[in-house]
Order: C-alpha cells, then structure tokens, then sequence
C-alpha cells in the first residue's frame, strides 16, 4: 500500500531527525584527565551561577574572584586587564538601574606556554558576566567552564609546540566590551592567530559551530578532523555561517573575525526558554550540550596548537555535517558540477518514464507549478500559523515581549511546522480533490491573517499571489507521478542554480537534495519506469528517510535561529521533502490524474495537520503567558 509507504518514510525520516539531533551523554567526573567531562565542568558552572554577575555587581566582582583563583590552579598566570564601557553599555547600566561609576570592563587573561614563544597564540574564549535578572548558567558559565575543563585537559595531553591564551571576557552582554578592548589593546593581541569562542543562546541542544573567520575553507577543514573526535561528532553547516553574517547581532567572536582571525564560534540553541531568563539555573541547564559544546572546543583547541601552521584565509567552503558523524564538503566552484550532474541524472529518469509511460512536457510544467504552489503557500501558512503565536518583526517592542516569544519557540515550530506539511499533503491528495476555489480562498484568509496580527512582509504577501493564481489555475493539476516528481526535482535545481549563482555556500539546500533526488530518480528509472515495482520504489525510500532525516534535523536549526521572524523558512524544507517522498505517494489514474481513494485519505489527514498546527501555535498564549518575573533587562 503506497500511502503507508509514503507516511511510514516521512516518519522514518522524522524519527531519525529527533535521533541524530539529540545530545550526547556527558562524562562522568571519572573520565580520563585527557578528556573532556561535563560533570567535572559543571562544578564550575554551579559555583558560577549560584546568582546573577552583571557587570558592577556584588555577584560579578565574586565571580571574578573565583575565576582568577581556578586559572591560577591550572598554572595560567592570570591577569587583570581593564577596558573603558563604551557610551551603549554605560546608557545599558543606566537603564537597568546599575551605577558606573569607577566600573570598566575587565578581563582575565591567561597564557599557557608553548614550546615554540615564536609561534602565533591561539585564544579559548568566553565571557563570564550575565544579564540582570539571569543566573547565566548556560550564557555564558557554561562556556566558561567549558573553558578550564578543555585547559585542564589540554594540559594533560602534554605540551603543545603553540601557546594558548586563555580569555575570559567581560560586559560581553553591554556591547561586547571586553573582548573589543582585548583585540584593541592588550599587548598580545597581535600574536594571535587564531580563536575559538564558546556561547549560547537557551539551556540545550546539540552545540552549532556557527560562525568561522572570512575564507574559511582551511579552518572547516581542521574542525572537520577535530570534531570528529569530540563526543556527539561536529555540528555545523554553510548555511548557518551565511545566514549569521547577514543577520544583527554579535559575540565577542565578531571582534576578532572583524579584524581577519580565523577560529569558530560555538553556541547550542535549545531550551530557548531559558535565554537571559531566571530560569537558567545550574540544574536546568543540558550537560548533554555542556559536554557537546565543551568536547569540540576541546578538539579544536587542541588540534590548531598542535597544527604544524594555523588555518589561512583563502575561499569559504560548501560544507555540512551528517548527522554528527562527519562533514561533506567542497569548494565553491563544485555546485556547479553537482547541478550539471543532477541535470543529468534528471534527463536521464525523464527519458526512461517517457518511453514507459508516456510523459509529456507538460506534465512536467506542471509539477513544476506544483513545487512553486507548495513553496509560495506553505510559505503564507507557516507565517499564518506562526502569528497566531504572538506579535512578530517590529512588533516585538519590548525585551520582555522577546523572550516571552522565546519561550514560545517550540510551540512555533510545532504549529508552522504542521502547516507546511498539511499543506504538502494537499499537494499530495490533490488540489482539485479539495476544491481550487476554496484553496483560493484559504490561502487569502492565510495572508490576511499573517498581515493583520504580523504587519506587512512583502514576501510573504507576493507569495500568496502566486499561490491563489496558482490554486485557480483550472489545468495545474500534476497528472502523473513522474511528471510531479521530475518537475518538482527541476524547479530545486532551478533554485539551487539561483542561489549558487549569488551565494554558493547556501546553495547546498538545494544542490545536495536535488543531487539525490535525481538519482533517485535514475535509479528508479533503470529498475521499474512505471513505479509499479516496489524495487522501483525502494531507493526513493531510502533516500526519503535518510536525506529527509538530514533535511527535517536542519529544518529544526534554521527554526531555532530564524523562525520567530521568519517561519516561513520551513517552505522550503517542505519542498526538498516533497522532491523525495512525491513518488511514494498514492496514485492517481494516468493520464487522466483522477484521485484514488487514498487522496481522500490524505485530503482529510492535511484539514486535521492543519487544524492541530493552528491550535498548538495558540496554545503557546496560554502554556507560555507574559509575566513580570520573566523581564530581564537588555
């Protein structure tokens, strides 16, 4: 029965999401000394975040104290080094009722020797202050204690040929301070060579290498080899290092790439809840993510001191890792080849399915508009969803109001998440099933509700423009089962050609999944052109599960770090989904592509997703009310 084949690999494929994306366990205190340990991190982490340190309080100078005396331990020499607040975080103080007087920013840096003086330093950083209101314990003690673990442990290994300059930053929640007044004023700033930063922004989830230095091909590389041996394996992807650069905010990481130092950036994403919140406790906080994020800065760490030269600017590379295990990449210039290939390989399954069953281009037209129908409305529905949530965009006024919505990010995804795949299975089921015109009218409704309760986004509006025109087109319809799939295939490649052309390293979305698509595709082809075969249909299946599982995990990041705005993002998840798992999905009869029984199956189970994701997406308003023991100040 091909319907349970086709909801069995979407389940397989989410099944595997959830799997892969999980954190690893952490290393009991008994671990070997060259290891990393989460539970021996967390001791620090305890000490740390036992109240809130901003910067000019009783708590802060406290801590401060406690971190001289640890690095002192480790044998690091620490020093003091003071920096002047800039006018943003003096006015930040003020706001938050704090008084600057005689306060500044204030460092603690710690070298630890290597054998060669000559050679450039290498920075493990972190920062050591809070937010008011907010014990940090994942931002940033976390990060910090993660730091002198990964020290202790290097320090076991033996020396190093490379020193390593241990800095732990303040007023990084100001206006990044203290790391400006490293990288602008301390005498060893300019024998750095490299740098590795460790944040976070929530409690949890697997840690994501998500910034590098400009021309990061040679750095990718070297986490690449690193991570490997770190507990959980690398987590990182091209597309999250584009889509941060052109986004507001910054870490102390941003001071050190703005002035040309290659290094990564580390942070975990999940339990957005307790981001700058009250409940980021000690015993809240994940030490799966402690141990992940910590095991990778260690390896890093480890690896450029013991590296015969440091990483060199010279091209950003296409890369991505595969569910922890390690990371696929290539040049820039490679897309190109893949697309050609892909092309091919897509040629070749559209020849076979014409000589077997007859397909016409125009069949092919139109599973092209269907992607486009799928992207452009699953677009308008995941933001319709989305705003049902909470105000959005200029709307969010105020810090309280931001991380109140922070705390509604799972219930988001969930209800957004569930809209583009009911409207998926529309597709699937078939819109002439479910009537064009009341589609229409639903995408409408969708794009007014988005507008009124969200503000105007012309992306999303245009997107429902070609939505309703496409839901009234009265000869849209993709007739057969090669024609929806090779079209749907075409139209990613077109994208991926778009998006290559502009920016290569976020190109990979489309490149990689309509590289397997196209095979799969092939592969199908060669075995059983009619796709009656369930041979036929095994390799789609596979691909399903395993480049579906790749696609849903990554799915789940790009939401975690734009889906407040932007939820609209997961369309395009749904439409590389819809590349893999359209030729599993119910026939229709050919060619006249009149539904089978099961589309009626499918047209009720997408009114239901629908519904479910809606309400979720209003649930958060109650499961996550705004209330005054929950602002923070920014």
């Amino acid at each position: 029965m091909r319907l349970v084949l086709f909801l069995a690999a979407l389940t397989a494929a989410l099944g595997l999401a959830v799997l892969t994306t999980q954190t690893p366990r952490p290393q009991p205190a008994s671990a070997p000394a060259a290891a990393f340990s989460a539970e021996r991190a967390m001791q620090d982490v305890r000490l740390m975040a036992r109240a809130p340190r901003p910067v000019g309080s009783t708590d802060h100078a406290l801590v401060q104290a406690y971190l001289y005396g640890r690095m002192a331990e480790l044998g690091l020499s620490p020093r003091f080094q003071a920096g002047a607040l800039s006018p943003a975080a003096v006015r930040r103080m003020e706001r938050n009722g704090l008084s600057t007087e005689g306060v500044s920013a204030v460092n603690l840096v710690g070298v630890l020797p290597g054998r060669n003086p000559r050679l450039p330093l290498v920075v493990l950083m972190a920062h050591y202050d809070s937010v008011p209101g907010s014990p940090g314990a994942a931002d940033d003690a976390s990060g910090v204690a993660a730091v002198l673990e990964a020290v202790r442990a290097i320090k076991a290994r033996g020396p190093a040929d490379r020193g390593l300059i241990v800095l732990l930053t303040d007023a990084e929640e100001l206006n990044l301070d203290g790391a400006r007044a490293f990288f602008s004023e301390h005498p060893l700033r300019d024998r750095v060579g490299a740098v590795v930063n460790l944040e976070a922004r929530g409690g949890g989830g697997r840690a994501l290498m998500f910034e590098t230095g400009p021309g990061n091909a040679q750095t990718v590389d070297l986490y690449a080899r690193a991570a490997r041996r770190a507990e959980g394996g690398p987590s990182s992807n091209a597309l999250a290092v584009f889509v941060y650069r052109l986004m507001p905010n910054g870490t102390d990481f941003t001071i050190a790439a703005d002035r040309g130092l290659a290094g990564i950036n580390l942070a975990f994403l999940g339990r957005p809840a307790q981001y700058h919140s009250p409940g980021s406790t000690p015993d809240a906080l994940d030490q799966g993510s402690v141990q992940h994020i910590g095991a990778q800065a260690l390896e890093t760490a480890d690896a450029l001191l013991r590296a015969p030269t440091l990483p060199q600017t010279t091209r950003n590379s296409v890369y991505s890792d595969v569910f922890g295990l390690g990371l696929l990449r290539h040049g820039p210039e490679t897309g190109w080849g893949l697309l050609a290939l892909a092309l091919g390989l897509t040629a070749f399954a559209a020849w076979g399915a014409r000589h077997a069953t007859g397909l016409t281009w125009r069949q092919g037209v139109k599973g092209f508009t269907g992607g486009l129908w799928l992207l452009s409305v699953g677009m308008v529905a995941a933001q319709a969803a989305r705003v049902l949530a909470g105000p959005i965009g200029e709307r969010i006024d105020s810090a309280e109001t931001y991380y109140m919505m922070l705390r509604r990010l799972p219930w988001m995804e969930a209800g957004a998440g569930l809209a583009v795949l009911a409207v998926l299975l529309a597709l699937t089921a078939g819109r002439a099933l479910i009537g064009r015109r009341l589609l229409a009218w639903v995408v409408a409704a969708a794009a007014v509700l988005a507008t009124v309760l969200g503000g105007v986004d012309y992306l999303v509006l245009g997107a429902a423009v070609v939505g309703v025109a496409l839901s009234l087109w009265p000869d849209g319809e993709d007739e057969t089962v090669w024609g929806g799939w090779l079209g749907a295939i075409v139209l990613v490649l077109v994208l991926g050609g778009l998006v290559q052309a502009i920016a290569p390293e976020a190109a990979l979305l489309f490149v990689w999944t309509g590289l397997a698509a196209a095979f799969a595709a092939a592969l199908a082809a060669l075995i059983g052109a009619r796709l009656e075969r369930w041979a036929a249909l095994a390799t789609a299946a596979v691909v399903t599960v395993l480049v579906g599982g790749w696609l849903f995990g990554l799915g789940h990041f790009i939401f975690l770090g734009v889906g407040m705005s932007q939820a609209w993002a997961l369309a395009l998840i749904a439409l590389l989904i819809l590349v893999l798992v359209r030729p599993l999905a119910p026939m229709r009869g050919e060619p006249s592509g009149t539904h089978s029984p099961w589309s009626h199956t499918l047209a009720g189970l997408s009114t239901a997703v629908l519904i479910l994701g809606c309400g979720l997406s209003l649930a958060a308003r109650h499961a996550e009310p705004a209330s005054a023991v929950d602002v923070v100040a920014e």
